[in-house]
């Protein structure tokens, strides 16, 4: 009899997690599909880790949903013995499903963090000064927006020396992109106090004008930032 090539059972239900088909494992699904892919169920077997002997994780996770109507605020009442009961749940799976459920119940008791928008400038140097004013080194900043200019993130870039920081375009514009910013505003201090652009601040501000071009990013602005005051290429025409 020729060999046949052997077929994983196609509702994976005693099969254990590492052998089923890629598309089917939570964990994977989640890193190739996006969180929003998965199912309550699959979302629950994530935090168990893993089933029984005789259960898959993602089948004990239908079967306790399934006893409380499929209600995320229905299971949040369980405790550690409640849920013990299920075979396959221990302390360790319990304390991890409650754990869970009360980061989710402390989630929608708090306000979205509404991120400044930067109108201008000034907004720009009262985000980063208290960063960057007292520095004893050059650093450089990056602030990365969206559409709306509000700052998606800020982060820095590099460090130096006194005399000054040398700074990547290519890892400003990947990190830009990784974040889906359609705009930045670059920064970085004068430990010396002095707010004139020096002949490398005139260069790294024209080589990533014009790489964000080319990206499609615009780089709204470079700030020159001292402990009390600062320089905008942006105002000053310089851009």
């Amino acid at each position: 009899m020729p060999n046949q090539e052997k077929q994983l059972p196609s509702n994976n239900r005693f099969t254990p997690l590492n052998h089923w088909a890629e598309d089917d494992r939570p964990r994977e699904k989640l890193m190739l599909k996006g969180k929003s892919a998965l199912s309550d169920a699959e979302l629950l077997a994530i935090i168990m880790g893993s089933g029984s002997r005789n259960e898959t994780a993602v089948d004990l996770a239908k079967r306790i949903l399934k006893d409380y109507k499929n209600n995320w605020h229905e299971l949040a009442k369980l405790n550690v013995t409640e849920l013990k009961k299920y075979k396959g749940i221990g302390e360790a799976k319990a304390i991890s499903i409650i754990t869970a459920l009360e980061i989710g119940r402390r989630r929608a008791l708090q306000n979205t963090i509404e991120k400044p928008i930067i109108r201008s400038s000034r907004n720009a140097y009262e985000i980063l000064n208290p960063i960057l004013g007292d520095l004893p080194i050059e650093e450089f900043w990056v602030l990365f927006l969206s559409q709306s200019n509000k700052v998606i993130a800020k982060e820095k870039m590099s460090s130096g020396g006194i005399s000054g920081a040398v700074v990547d375009a290519r890892m400003v514009f990947k990190r830009a992109l990784e974040l889906y910013a359609t705009g930045i505003i670059v920064a970085h201090n004068h430990p010396s106090g002095n707010l004139s652009p020096s002949p490398q601040d005139f260069s790294i501000t024209k080589k990533l004008k014009h790489a964000g071009e080319i990206l499609d990013i615009q780089v709204l602005d470079h700030l020159i930032i001292t402990q009390t005051d600062y320089f905008s290429f942006a105002d000053d025409n310089r851009m």
